[in-house]
């Protein structure tokens, strides 16, 4: 992860688990999740506070949360003493072994590396789903140049392909992009079933 931005979210991690918590539900992703995941061990990759791996874990998907900066995981260890966190930073989610869960969620998190560690990271995602699995990814998009916001966390502008090419061995089950009814930014989601 970009070493200004896991700083960011260290400085900073009561100010956004707060922020994070008080949005409202996110009926969307929900929706998707129910429709594609299925029941069994989920993990949550770039869980920050841990409201997802909250909610996928009363919800059927019983889930870890995985996260770099260990001021975010302080705030989901807070706010959920009984739900599982670890440090792991992609792309090696050093500690995560392959195929150990049915589906990972991993939103709005991959704009935060650097672009040559975009399809590194994809293709970790996958390895750590089981065969048959799901991997739900989104990203903030970014058109132009990389941007960094007011706290210094990156936003990478990066060509799609990388993203596509890294699943070209899996089966793309929905992309789509569009306006984040949390957050009001655009975003893209895609959902891959490892074949």
């Amino acid at each position: 992860m970009d070493i200004k931005t896991l700083h960011a979210y260290d400085r900073n991690s009561a100010t956004f688990a707060n922020d994070w918590h008080a949005q409202p539900p996110a009926a969307d992703l929900h929706a998707l999740i129910r429709k594609y995941f299925r029941p069994g061990r989920t993990a949550d990759v770039g869980c920050g506070s841990g409201r997802d791996v909250a909610w996928l874990s009363s919800n059927g998907f019983p889930a870890v949360g995985f996260d770099p900066s260990k001021g975010l995981l302080a705030e989901a260890q807070k706010r959920y003493p009984a739900a599982q966190f670890q440090v792991a930073a992609l792309p090696e989610l050093e500690g995560v072994a392959s195929g150990s869960f049915v589906n990972v969620l991993c939103e709005t998190v991959i704009m935060h590396l650097e672009a040559d560690l975009i399809a590194p990271s994809v293709r970790k995602l996958m390895d750590i789903i089981e065969p048959g699995g799901t991997l739900y990814l989104s990203w903030r998009v970014t058109v132009g140049d990389d941007r960094r916001d007011e706290h210094r966390r990156l936003y990478a502008a990066f060509d799609p392909l990388l993203v596509l090419g890294a699943l070209r061995n899996d089966v793309i089950v929905l992309d789509e992009q569009k306006e984040s009814l949390s957050s009001g930014k655009t975003t893209r989601r895609i959902i891959a079933r490892k074949t």
